[in-house]
């Protein structure tokens, strides 16, 4: 798809559900959220905050509710479209002008609002490895109360870094060259990488 700079133009390509659209864009217009456009698609804002956005495709058109995970859903109008994957996105689909309730999709969105000045967001989480650290290595620190301190003080992917580059080696002469060669660089309290940075 083209990239789109205005909602208007995202209307004018998804012909095929231009007024449906429309109807759909009054409704969320005739609220306080702040219309733009993200990712190429109409999105609605509070406070700078994404709350839903419209979406047109071949056979549906939808409204995605990014923290829908949180509506009520009392009218079981919403769905997660990639299930095991989405969390917090949640969309309301539409085959024909003749599924949009105004009154329903109303009431969704102002409870989408409310919940946005609430604050409920799903934060993303990052997974984070386990800081491994090769038996080489575990030697060089036991031995070297200096060194186990400042390699103790680096970030957990710094740690990481220095412990992936060593286990890479597959011969023990590398993995003791790589080693000779961080063990300056952690007593400097800097990442193995960090000259690329």
């Amino acid at each position: 798809m083209k990239k789109v700079y205005s909602v208007e133009e995202y209307i004018e390509i998804n012909q095929h559900y231009n007024d449906e659209l429309t109807i759909l864009r009054d409704i969320l217009n005739s609220t306080e959220l702040e219309e733009t456009v993200k990712w190429s698609m109409p999105t609605y804002c509070l406070n700078g905050k994404n709350v839903l956005g419209i979406g047109a495709f071949k056979h549906h058109f939808c409204l995605w509710f990014h923290n829908g995970v949180f509506l009520k859903d009392q009218h079981n109008l919403l769905i997660n479209a990639q299930e095991n994957k989405t969390k917090a996105l949640r969309q309301m689909r539409f085959e024909t002008k003749a599924d949009i309730n105004k009154v329903a999709v109303l009431a969704y969105v102002k409870e989408a609002i409310e919940n946005q000045r609430l604050g409920k967001e799903i934060k993303p989480t990052r997974k984070t490895k386990p800081v491994i650290i090769p038996d080489e290595l575990k030697a060089a620190l036991n031995s070297n109360t200096e060194l186990k301190s400042a390699f103790k003080i680096l970030t957990p992917s710094c740690q990481r870094e220095y412990c992936e580059y060593i286990t890479e080696a597959k011969r023990e002469d590398t993995k003791q060259r790589r080693l000779d060669k961080i063990t300056p660089m952690i007593l400097k309290g800097s990442g193995l990488n960090d000259k690329y940075k």
